[in-house]
């Protein structure tokens, strides 16, 4: 595995090449160009912002003082942005291979870098969001801190990345065997969307005696959760309802760690495989 990431940074360049090639691609035919990488995650915030913060008062799980600066629309556009970032890998993973079926079968470059370069487009779209968090962390009241920006949000971002990574690569590969696992991932992406805490505080969850102890800690393990929530501690400093737990911290590292050892070992094992059917 290591002299198979030793040749994939040796041509990190090819990895730039895809990844600009990408963006230029999606945003050249567009009039808009890179307002729709707010606008449309910032329509679906108010949108849920009606349904859960007004209708539904998810709220109720937010810190008083936090809801008072109007940190429930705050917690919603933390969560949603780069929950949107792992949605798109998640939609565009099992088409990372077919997608480049073309360069796959003429260039001699280690495979890994498609998969790759899927993850990066989507975690730079992902930091081109940040002015407009940032805009609202200062007109919403946040309280970012140096513990969050140093910690928490590097931590996130690498965990995500080597989530979606490993995720990306498993998918890839046996979506080209396997093409009903395209349709599958559209379905597991809508149960993971309500099942991250990205439109409701965790502690609803955790503190509800409604819930059986067993269900808060199957909760806790999703992976997910964890980056989520570190996605956001950055912008909450000093609101321990809205940190990640033990559980959920230690489940996120080790579930992240895990997802790229299978993705892996999954597409160095269907390789041949897949160039066959490419």
């Amino acid at each position: 595995m290591a002299s198979r990431a030793l040749a994939v940074w040796e041509h990190r360049k090819v990895v730039g090449l895809l990844v600009r090639r990408d963006l230029k691609v999606k945003y050249q035919q567009s009039v808009l160009g890179y307002a729709w990488t707010m606008l449309e995650p910032l329509a679906l915030t108010m949108v849920y912002f009606f349904v859960f913060g007004v209708i539904l008062n998810a709220t109720r799980g937010m810190p008083e003082d936090a809801k008072v600066q109007g940190g429930f629309l705050l917690f919603l556009v933390a969560g949603i942005l780069p929950w949107n970032t792992f949605g798109a890998i998640m939609s565009e993973a099992p088409r990372a291979m077919i997608t480049h079926s073309k360069l796959i079968t003429t260039m001699k470059v280690p495979r890994e870098i498609f998969p790759t370069a899927t993850v990066g487009t989507k975690l730079i779209e992902y930091l081109l969001t940040w002015p407009v968090l940032i805009l609202f962390v200062i007109f919403l009241g946040g309280r970012p801190s140096w513990e969050g920006v140093l910690l928490w949000l590097p931590l996130a971002i690498v965990l995500q990345f080597t989530f979606g990574l490993g995720l990306t690569l498993f998918l890839s590969a046996v979506n080209v065997l396997l093409r009903d696992v395209e349709r599958l991932v559209r379905i597991i992406s809508r149960l993971l969307f309500y099942g991250s805490a990205i439109l409701f505080p965790a502690v609803l969850v955790l503190g509800s005696d409604a819930v059986p102890d067993w269900a808060k800690t199957l909760y806790q393990i999703n992976p997910l959760l964890g980056i989520f929530e570190m996605h956001r501690a950055v912008w909450f400093s000093g609101f321990e309802e809205l940190t990640p737990t033990t559980l959920a911290l230690t489940s996120s590292v080790v579930g992240s760690i895990l997802m790229l050892i299978i993705g892996y070992w999954t597409f160095r094992r269907l390789e041949m495989s897949v160039l066959k059917e490419l």
